[in-house]
């Protein structure tokens, strides 16, 4: 009877102790994480002028995407066709014809038409004006782009140094009390608006560079359907 009562307090010490060693653990919350619309916030002022920028590179982007798009699609029986009526003296038809096309080549022969019985070089320059006229259209908007590409990482750049600024001024204010919670909202600012402009910069740079290969396509068909013009009012007449 003494040996069981023995055993029986030896287990109870063993159990106190496995629980002394072994304390019952406490779940710990993992950390809250942070999301874009966060980070965006703790940016500031500055943040919001990106985000407007990114609203307008999309914009025009897209926009441009579908006109440049739009302008270089082409008949490509266009030119055997305006040869066709002209040699024929169909010029209304021919007029017409281009009017239908609507496309920045279409009217650049359309004028060049219109200037038949007129000296070759007065031709060729209503061509080239209303080519320059029609290249401007398809450029509209990617100055602003350009100028986003660059004023973007320019504007982060901004941002972390007035990010700084503030965190150097809550820390002189502090005193002797300095807390790294002082420092978090200028740093935040700081590191967040160049990640922003840097981001909006690079997207700007390559739709800039997009948009622009689009647009020499575009000018290469306009290119080689005015010399193809030029060439046919330079045939010898068949007799």
């Amino acid at each position: 009877m003494n040996t069981l009562m023995l055993l029986a307090q030896v287990a109870a010490n063993i159990t106190d102790s496995l629980a002394t060693v072994n304390p019952v653990l406490t779940p710990v919350s993992a950390p809250a994480e942070m999301n874009m619309l966060d980070m965006a916030v703790k940016g500031g002022w500055i943040m919001i002028i990106l985000g407007v920028f990114s609203i307008a590179v999309f914009y025009i982007l897209f926009e441009r995407i579908y006109m440049i798009r739009k302008a270089g699609k082409d008949d490509p029986m266009f030119m055997d066709k305006i040869k066709d009526y002209i040699l024929s003296g169909e010029i209304k038809s021919a007029i017409n014809y281009c009017r239908t096309m609507n496309t920045p080549s279409a009217r650049m022969i359309e004028k060049g038409i219109s200037r038949l019985g007129r000296p070759v070089n007065d031709v060729q320059v209503a061509i080239e004006n209303v080519g320059n006229l029609e290249v401007t259209k398809l450029e509209k908007g990617l100055t602003v782009m350009a100028t986003i590409s660059g004023g973007a990482p320019m504007l982060g750049f901004l941002g972390t140094v007035t990010g700084m600024v503030r965190a150097f001024y809550e820390m002189a204010n502090a005193g002797n009390n300095i807390d790294i919670t002082l420092l978090s909202g200028g740093i935040y600012e700081a590191m967040i608006t160049t990640v922003g402009g840097l981001i909006v910069g690079i997207i700007a740079m390559f739709a800039y560079n997009y948009l622009v290969s689009l647009v020499d396509g575009v000018v290469n068909k306009m290119e080689s359907k005015t010399m193809a013009f030029m060439d046919l009012l330079n045939e010898p007449v068949k007799k």
